[in-house]
């Protein structure tokens, strides 16, 4: 059983570590960050004509305040986000299953224009074309302390998944440059893999950021191990 280890923040770390465990792998976890939430003023409802949700801990970190916006259409990336939306009591989502661009070319084609986008501090380049985005950050990933047993838990054969470009920053400034020729990557985009640095065993990032494609990846070297 090859072992996996999770970079990213609970609770997404918990829901991958449930994939990859289903798909015979040794998932252990060690979120670098941790979400938090912060301080925003939420600007009065009428001057937008939707909501967009790039993440679920938007949702569940944006405080009581989200709750003025019930009444717009709401757009979600990601099956995770839509649900926490749907358990916060919003009756009209729309789910785009994956990036940002793509939510965001949805919401020109529905005719809207006024978008608030309830964020984290830091978000990935979006398309936004025709459509005028409000950003507000309502939440921000804090760095959690360096922990050693990551270095312990990276066995050699040991598949790590870096789900940011921050997470890939992070993972080369702690993972000692003489133990990665033993170690695999698998990055959600080409600018995470970019940010972990050179010397790993081998690195690969899939052509959809999402966590599933991730995870094809991780299981391919799993079966390439076995054989």
């Amino acid at each position: 059983m090859r072992r996996v280890l999770i970079l990213r923040p609970e609770p997404a770390a918990g829901r991958t570590a449930v994939k990859a465990r289903a798909l015979g792998m040794d998932a252990v976890l060690h979120p670098l960050f941790a979400p938090q939430p912060i301080d925003w003023a939420p600007p009065v409802p009428e001057d937008f004509d939707a909501l967009l949700l790039t993440s679920a801990n938007g949702v569940h970190l944006a405080g009581p305040a989200l709750l003025h916006y019930r009444g717009l259409p709401a757009y979600a990336v990601g099956a995770t986000t839509a649900q926490a939306l749907t358990e916060a009591g919003f009756p009209d989502i729309r789910v785009g299953t994956r990036d940002g661009s793509a939510i965001a070319a949805q919401i020109a084609v529905d005719g809207h224009v006024r978008v608030l986008h309830l964020a984290g501090t830091t978000v990935a380049p979006m398309w936004t074309g025709p459509i005028e985005i409000t950003r507000i950050p309502v939440y921000a990933m804090t760095g959690l302390p360096a922990n050693p047993a990551l270095i312990e838990d990276a066995v050699p054969g040991a598949i790590l998944l870096v789900h940011s470009p921050r997470a890939g920053e992070r993972l080369a400034a702690q993972m000692p440059q003489a133990q990665r020729a033993g170690l695999h990557l698998v990055a959600i985009s080409a600018a995470a893999l970019a940010m972990c640095g050179d010397g790993w065993a081998s690195a690969q990032a899939p052509d959809q950021p999402q966590d599933d494609e991730m995870l094809a990846l991780a299981l391919r070297l799993c079966e390439g191990h076995a054989q």
